[in-house]
């Protein structure tokens, strides 16, 4: 088979994707985007988007429940179907990325929907409905194949109806009663959603919740989670399902049992390197990701960006990756890539926002460190707002070097709040100068001040 010529093949149409192919196609080159998928990826249709129009819906009842606490009395009656349509009509237009392909288009590139896979040094053969299609890329192969949800191999759950993110975020009804699998910012921001529109949740976190966050947030988010009905089970794992048709059984390593209508299983990604053919470049298919230099470059002419480099799986990740590969296809000069100052937001009412290195994370490289935490109900801001106040500062500071290294902004618009905290790590602001700032009074981030002043050896 005959391949076609072309500057530029994007492997994967995901956010970074999307973008790197968009910006090339408008530098005039040759482009070819390459997707099985939407284009967009899973944050626009099964991710970030449609489930931060849940969070907001279900937050909007929270705060309605706390009427009482505040400024009188309300009555609050969910109704799913609001958010199931505007999530489908509005958010996802039912899953349908005819708009994100024409854009695409307009700007300059081609899209072929299939399956990319790299054949031959500078060729990527594309398996479509109608067949193969060969392409030589004679400047570049971008690879941003993004990920899958990843299904644990336990007894029983093979083909069962489980949810993965995709069907929770697509249901048109909430369940009576929900069992999570996994505490991570998937599995406890429906927890949170579904448990709020009036289902049974039950949290199988494992070690602890979120637990890629300080301690402190996990502790407190399951606070959170208890005071409003939500069941947590930590310290424990899934050993087994079962379903009989109506009802999951999930039976766990202490030999008890957990009971629901639905199960949603939310334990992870996963990467399918062997499905790129990256071995024909000399590179490991089975590792857990593609390395890169600072560049994002992976290999002669071959450029990788998003979850697949392994740097963090977010979409703000790929696309700050993406415009460093851009800029260095197109030869020009930019900045390499840094990953010191990396934020992370789980959308959790309380928010939890964290920066750079955990304490656990600071200590394990052998740094020096000092640590400060004030809790968001001792500041002013804190104390006015009351109900719903919960939350923290915390901060991590290199002692020997006076900066800080890490940080969590934790309480309502936590991850807002971080942005401050992201500056400071990311340009590595000595604590000195930080404590020299004007803090705008009474706001969530004069917290940062008294976290300041806790600071002590850790």
């Amino acid at each position: 088979m005959a391949a076609e010529n072309v500057d530029v093949v994007v492997v994967g149409m995901g956010p970074g994707g999307e973008d790197a192919a968009t910006r090339l196609a408008q530098a005039g080159l040759s482009v070819i985007g390459v997707d099985g998928r939407l284009v967009g990826g899973e944050c626009p249709y099964y991710a970030c988007v449609p489930t931060k129009a849940m969070v907001r819906a279900a937050g909007v009842l929270a705060e309605a429940r706390r009427v009482h606490e505040l400024a009188g009395t309300a009555t609050v009656t969910p109704d799913w179907s609001i958010v199931a349509a505007r999530i489908r009509d509005e958010i996802t237009d039912n899953w349908d990325d005819t708009a994100a392909v024409v854009k695409f288009e307009k700007a300059g590139g081609r899209f072929v929907r299939g399956w990319g896979r790299i054949t031959a040094p500078g060729e990527v053969t594309v398996a479509t409905a109608d067949g193969a299609r060969v392409f030589a890329a004679g400047r570049a192969i971008v690879l941003n194949p993004g990920t899958a949800p990843a299904i644990p191999g336990l007894p029983g759950l093979d083909g069962t109806p489980y949810w993965t993110n995709r069907d929770a975020v697509a249901v048109t009804e909430v369940p009576e009663s929900l069992i999570v699998l996994g505490g991570g910012p998937v599995g406890v921001e429906f927890a949170q959603i579904y448990a709020r529109f009036g289902a049974r949740v039950t949290v199988v976190a494992g070690r602890r919740m979120v637990p890629n966050n300080e301690p402190e947030a996990a502790a407190l988010l399951t606070d959170v989670f208890t005071a409003e009905g939500i069941t947590v089970r930590t310290g424990a794992r899934a050993r087994s399902v079962e379903h009989d048709g109506h009802t999951f059984t999930v039976h766990l390593d202490d030999d008890s049992t957990v009971r629901g209508q639905r199960l949603l299983v939310a334990t992870g990604r996963r990467i399918d390197l062997p499905a790129l053919g990256i071995g024909v470049l000399g590179l490991d298919e089975s590792a857990k990701s593609i390395p890169v230099d600072d560049r994002l470059r992976a290999a002669d002419k071959v450029w990788a960006i998003g979850d697949v480099t392994g740097h963090g799986a977010f979409t703000h990740t790929s696309m700050y990756q993406s415009r460093i590969a851009v800029a260095d296809i197109l030869n020009q000069h930019t900045t390499g890539a840094e990953y010191h100052a990396m934020p992370h937001v789980t959308f959790t009412d309380p928010e939890i926002g964290g920066v750079g290195l955990t304490e656990e994370q600071a200590r394990a490289q052998g740094l020096t460190i000092r640590v400060g935490l004030t809790p968001l109900p001792d500041s002013t801001r804190g104390w006015l707002h009351k109900t719903g106040n919960q939350g923290f500062i915390k901060l991590v500071e290199d002692a020997d070097r006076g900066v800080l290294v890490g940080a969590t902004s934790m309480g309502p618009d936590g991850g807002e709040v971080l942005s401050a905290l992201c500056v400071a790590v990311h340009a590595e602001v000595p604590t000195s100068t930080l404590r020299e700032m004007i803090y705008a009074y009474p706001t969530f981030h004069r917290a940062i001040e008294a976290a300041l002043d806790a600071l002590v050896p850790g």
